[in-house]
């Protein structure tokens, strides 16, 4: 059994190493330092503005010039109910008022956005797009592949693979439910819930449904996990929590010691930040939230709803009241630079393929 594979080659790098794009925590330094390290590291652009996007990809080319990627949300296709918003905004009023901060002024543009991005993309020369939440429009995928982007996509569930590899994208991520942050999912189940399904139990039946290579994601945070993930049918690791805590990483001091404190019974899912189910550390914030009587808005109004608050909750560096994104194996995180983090999983993968 080897490392290198058709994902180190169609992407380029020396490891199957992928680093996740962790939006508003992944910083250039980070990007470089994983890509530099023989990984593929990964700009978290799905909040950014196309301008900000556009000067991170120029930071990031500045430190590497080895491949990186850029992760991008799909547009939805959810509707803006005023109800809902003026509900959601009555409900956290007092909270909005305990900070001091007034209330937003929703942006509706999201998939003008989307398209300036992909523009800025294509602009910058940037060698691979990984995408979140759905699958683009087969022009967007069209444009890419003219510009021989290379284009990831994400699946939760078998049936959202299949769909990736007949919408032409070149590699999948197959993310478990173990994982911290957002759930990638763009389809339901018949309890319409988003697909939940473990690493270990979706990889392999992916890996038996579709031809493409396979990235497997969730819960992995050591060389046990990429070897594991092999075995299994994938043909690469991407890693989010396991980078959170590295020294470049974005993340403040608070959000990387409440993941390194916690244990792998303190995540939940939840909608109540954002409007879409992510894993997280649970806290009051979630708890008060249990307690809204009415539908929770839908991505991305609960997100500019309920942004303020969770910012300046961790500019106060108070855990209770933001967003603390975590993968299930917070026990295995550490504290090190993303160069000797990549170093210590390709040492300890070899040990075990050798033993």
């Amino acid at each position: 059994m080897k490392l290198s594979s058709r994902i180190t080659e169609v992407l380029g790098i020396r490891f199957p190493i992928v680093q996740a794009g962790m939006a508003g925590n992944t910083t250039p330094e980070l990007v470089a330092t994983v890509s530099n390290s023989g990984g593929l590291g990964s700009i978290g652009a799905g909040y950014f503005t196309p301008e900000r996007l556009e000067k991170e990809i120029t930071y990031v080319q500045q430190l590497t010039d080895l491949p990186y990627a850029v992760n991008l949300f799909v547009p939805s296709q959810k509707l803006y109910i005023p109800d809902k918003v003026e509900h959601m905004n009555a409900w956290l009023k007092p909270y909005r008022r305990a900070f001091n901060i007034e209330e937003p002024v929703l942006n509706m543009d999201e998939t003008h956005q989307f398209n300036h991005a992909i523009d800025v993309v294509i602009e910058k020369g940037v060698p691979v797009v990984t995408f979140t939440f759905g699958i683009p429009d087969q022009i967007t995928i069209a444009k890419l592949k003219e510009r021989d982007i290379t284009i990831v996509g994400t699946a939760t569930s078998v049936d959202e693979a299949i769909a990736n590899e007949s919408a032409g994208v070149d590699a999948i991520i197959a993310q478990g439910s173990e994982a911290g942050g957002h759930r990638g999912s763009f389809t339901v189940t018949g309890s319409n819930q988003t697909p939940l399904i473990g690493t270990m139990s979706l990889v392999p039946q992916i890996a038996d449904a579709i031809d493409i290579p396979i990235i497997a994601s969730g819960g992995i945070m050591d060389g046990r996990g990429l070897v594991a993930s092999i075995v299994l049918g994938a043909e690469a690791i991407q890693m989010g929590t396991a980078f959170l805590t590295t020294e470049e990483s974005g993340a403040s001091s608070l959000y990387k010691n409440m993941i390194q404190q916690s244990k792998e019974t303190d995540t939940v899912i939840t909608n109540v930040f954002t409007g879409k189910p992510a894993r997280g550390i649970d806290n009051d914030f979630i708890h008060k939230m249990d307690e809204y009587n009415d539908d929770i808005p839908d991505y991305p109004i609960q997100n500019q709803l309920t942004s303020a608050i969770r910012k300046e909750a961790a500019q106060k560096g108070d855990a209770q009241w933001t967003h603390l994104w975590s993968g299930q194996s917070p026990r295995l995180a550490q504290n090190v630079s993303a160069t000797l983090l990549i170093q210590r999983i390709i040492n300890e993968s070899k040990a075990l393929l050798n033993s």
